[in-house]
């Protein structure tokens, strides 16, 4: 489904801020995969998903997505494909605008524009009905400027956003990294109930060790622009964080003191 064939990329090349962020990176997912994606910082993680979303191009290698080689398409032309969901709770959202107009705009991506009215009500009622699974009271205020949400509200609005297409993969960049620990784990139970349900092929990055056992059914390890681990299936089920440690402290070496803290 997902094919990264011996991707690289280095920023600020023959320069003295050089930076080697991807290093002849191969990676295969089939359609249906939760990946989740774990490693410290400066490790490739997010610029992996920023070159599969198209954000800047791979200096080497291919991309391909369910059979379409996108290697050299804009980020603008990949959006018909993926879903994407941000650390930052104001991303992914138009603030000034209402609920029901930012789903709007999410349900019309990749689609001819017309002058047709704008919502039906017909849609109004789906949208209702996708705001109600959030549980989160969203499906009486349509109307309410999405700036007034709190974050936790706001990066649900964004996943079912972001996932009401059914995108062909989906992308989650530490999507709960700066919500309170309640709210995100509301935010990890909604995206697991989605991602199921819809079995949406997903990437997810995380510095939560647990959550990335936990979730998913697939597991890799990044370390300064390489996979240097990946684990799926009946290994994953079986893992515990101090056996990610001691893979992580095997492949980082003196770093390991550094990024244990933000890795746990």
């Amino acid at each position: 489904m997902l094919y990264l064939n011996h991707v690289s990329k280095t920023f600020n090349g023959g320069t003295i801020n050089e930076k080697r962020a991807l290093t002849d990176v191969s990676l295969h997912l089939n359609p249906g995969d939760f990946v989740t994606v774990i490693g410290g910082n400066g490790a490739g993680k997010s610029t992996l998903l920023n070159l599969i979303a198209g954000v800047f191009p791979c200096d080497e290698g291919a991309v391909t997505i369910d059979g379409a080689d996108i290697t050299r398409q804009p980020e603008y032309q990949r959006a018909k494909l993926l879903g994407r969901v941000f650390q930052d709770p104001m991303m992914g959202t138009a603030a000034d605008m209402g609920i029901e107009e930012n789903l709007a705009m999410a349900f019309r991506r990749g689609k001819k524009r017309t002058l047709r009215w704008g919502i039906s009500k017909e849609e109004r009622e789906e949208y209702v009905e996708r705001l109600k699974s959030l549980d989160l009271g969203l499906e009486n205020r349509l109307s309410s400027k999405v700036g007034l949400l709190s974050g936790g509200q706001r990066q649900a609005l964004t996943l079912l956003m972001a996932t009401l297409q059914k995108p062909k993969l989906l992308l989650l960049d530490e999507h709960t990294a700066a919500l309170d620990p309640k709210t995100a784990r509301k935010v990890l139970e909604l995206t697991d109930e989605i991602v199921s349900r819809d079995q949406l092929t997903t990437l997810m990055i995380t510095h939560n060790m647990k959550d990335a056992i936990r979730m998913g059914n697939r597991l890799i390890m990044m370390h300064e622009g390489n996979i240097i681990y990946d684990v799926s299936g009946e290994e994953k089920s079986n893992l515990h964080v101090k056996d990610l440690l001691e893979k992580f402290e095997q492949a980082s070496g003196g770093e390991f003191a550094n990024d244990r803290m933000m890795l746990a």
